[in-house]
């Protein structure tokens, strides 16, 4: 498992960590369990996402399309969920119960994740004879050939469709084309048992995510008075905890899968995230009473015997387990909860602007609305890393495989964590140093300045795809400065956004606006698995048959995404004086 990826990130973390320990001195106490337990919940998290769309398509050879669709479907509901654990902590539980609750869900559904069935396989029926495709590798290594009387061959694409089989000697049972329409292909041994148990560990860690993601961040808002001006620069430290778990999880979860399993990446996604539950439940005298509930008494009040308002919770939480497990399989069902919850939550908006909200407070909740749609725009096309862009890594895009050098098509996703590494402290400092000096720029303008770096970073690789080889992979190189150029717009929009939405919610506001807020990533994740099904190839076994295709296609979306994200960018910056005013900055 030692290889020059691990080397590495042990080298950045050691190294990134000295600022950061040093700039955390500054900051409350609680600010260490937070940066800790988010560290190993998003270890888990990118541990288990890193291998997902890879696993579906190359052990369950579920299609790309399918794939793809099913992908947006969790994450949408992983994100939609925050808005009832926002909800619910605001109203009866509190953020720290309810981020503990969520911690041990995520546990029980990344175990689950780790059971594992033999792998699918796909059947070619030619003339009543079935042959078998034979798989060998995994992620970027995977290949797969056809058994013909006792013997493998490779594949490849027919000039007019269908299955050409190379090197194929004369008198074989099979011809060495195979037109379209000429042969059947069946998928075997996909056991229900256990992608039934696949479906329950998505519905657990959504569940899981639904209770902790959006509250452990209001807990850090809640670390801070306001005008605080550590604020951000306490969230960009904290955004730093995540990406040391994200980076480790994507170098270790995607070796321990390729040398022991898929079940081995994933059982240690769960482990990863046990740690995070320990470090939260023993550093609670830290968080100095921040994040109890709001009515301690009505919560442990009995309703029944011995069920009081809290348990109640916790049992009608268990009994939704089997109802998301039926959401997380049908996307059409839950793209129409978006719809639902985004009319509700505009409804529920309006009316507390005009019923309750002061001018200042009305007018900090139409930015901060602005700023959830502008992120949402923002992450449907930076999620296509899990997606579009993870499958790229995986199909075309040159990846040393020498050994010691090796580097698997799920560990090209912990580039995003090793710049962030390096460049958070640099911007948490940045923001600082421009806030003393009254030269930071306002919040919409560095939303329009991420959306300008995420168009350029699609762009910078459709030129990269001219140097493609002869195999039709793209040198890593241009893989790396996209997400380069990613990871800089992210630091531009996502802990700034975070702070904003808790310096812009009113009190009695804050878990419901912060949970809106990921119902905006909920979304990108549906809108982001649309654009995920356009790249979407034919595969045989698993394996994309016709790798020339593969690469013009993504060619052609990124293209669109790139130009498409630089015209939004520049709307957000053109308008960011007017919209800067709506914060009353100050007040």
């Amino acid at each position: 498992m030692l290889s020059i990826v691990t080397l590495i990130g042990l080298g950045l973390t050691i190294v990134t960590a000295i600022p950061v320990i040093l700039q955390l001195r500054g900051h409350p106490r609680g600010l260490y369990i937070l940066f800790f337990t988010e560290m190993w919940e998003r270890f888990s998290y990118y541990g288990m996402r890193g291998l997902l769309i890879v696993y579906m398509t190359q052990h369950f050879m579920f299609e790309d399309s399918f794939a793809s669709g099913q992908y947006g479907a969790f994450i949408s509901l992983a994100y939609l969920l925050p808005l009832i654990g926002g909800l619910l902590a605001d109203r009866f539980l509190g953020t720290r119960k309810a981020v503990g609750l969520g911690a041990l869900l995520l546990v029980a559904g990344h175990l689950t994740m780790a059971l594992e069935q033999p792998p699918a396989r796909e059947q070619l029926i030619y003339e009543g004879r079935e042959y078998a495709f034979v798989s060998e590798g995994q992620q970027n290594r995977y290949k797969v050939r056809i058994a013909v009387d006792g013997a493998a061959y490779d594949i490849g694409p027919a000039p007019e469709g269908g299955i050409a089989i190379k090197d194929l000697p004369e008198g074989a049972s099979l011809p060495p084309v195979l037109k379209r329409g000429e042969f059947e292909r069946v998928v075997t041994g996909r056991d229900p048992f256990y992608v039934s148990a696949f479906y329950v560990a998505l519905a657990l860690i959504a569940l899981g995510i639904g209770f902790l993601k959006s509250n452990i961040s209001t807990i850090v808002g809640q670390l801070y008075e306001q005008g605080d001006p550590r604020r951000d620069s306490g969230f960009t430290l904290y955004y730093f905890g995540i990406n040391v778990g994200a980076l480790w999880s994507t170098i270790l979860c995607s070796a321990m899968a390729f040398e022991f399993g898929w079940g081995a990446g994933f059982g240690l996604a769960g482990i990863g995230m046990l740690a995070g539950y320990a470090v939260f439940r023993l550093g609670k005298p830290w968080l100095g009473g921040r994040g109890e509930p709001p009515d301690p008494e009505r919560l442990a009040r009995p309703i029944l015997g011995s069920l009081n308002q809290e348990r109640l919770i916790y049992l009608l939480v268990l009994l939704s387990i089997p109802l998301v497990w039926l959401m997380v399989q049908r996307q059409a069902v839950v793209n129409s909860l978006l719809i639902a919850a985004a009319c509700l939550v505009l409804a529920y908006f309006f009316h507390y602007i005009v019923t309750k909200a002061t001018r200042v407070e009305a007018h900090r909740l139409l930015l901060a609305f602005v700023l959830i749609c502008g992120s949402t725009a923002f992450w449907t096309f930076y999620e296509l890393i899990g997606t579009s862009l993870n499958q790229f890594a995986e199909r075309n895009t040159q990846l040393p495989s020498d050994g010691f050098l090796t580097v698997t098509s799920s560990q090209v996703q912990g580039l995003v964590s090793a710049y962030l590494l390096v460049l958070a402290p640099i911007m948490a400092a940045l923001w600082t140093a421009l806030a003393r000096r009254n030269r930071e720029p306002n919040d919409p303008l560095k939303f329009g300045m991420a959306m300008i770096h995420l168009g350029l970073g699609f762009l910078l690789l459709v030129w990269g795809a001219q140097f493609a080889d002869a195999d039709y992979k793209v040198p890593l190189a241009f893989l790396a400065g996209l997400y380069l150029l990613h990871t800089i717009g992210e630091l531009m929009l996502s802990p700034v956004g975070l702070s904003a939405m808790t310096k812009l919610a009113p009190t009695t506001l804050a878990a419901t606006v912060m949970a809106t807020w990921f119902l905006g990533s909920s979304a990108s994740s549906a809108l982001g698995a649309q654009i995920a099904k356009l790249t979407a190839m034919e595969t045989v076994g698993g394996a994309v048959l016709d790798p020339a295709q593969a690469l013009q296609t993504y060619v052609t979306i990124f293209r669109n995404v790139g130009l498409g994200a630089l015209a939004l960018g520049a709307v957000l910056a053109l308008s960011s004086p007017w919209l800067g005013k709506l914060a009353h900055k100050g007040e």
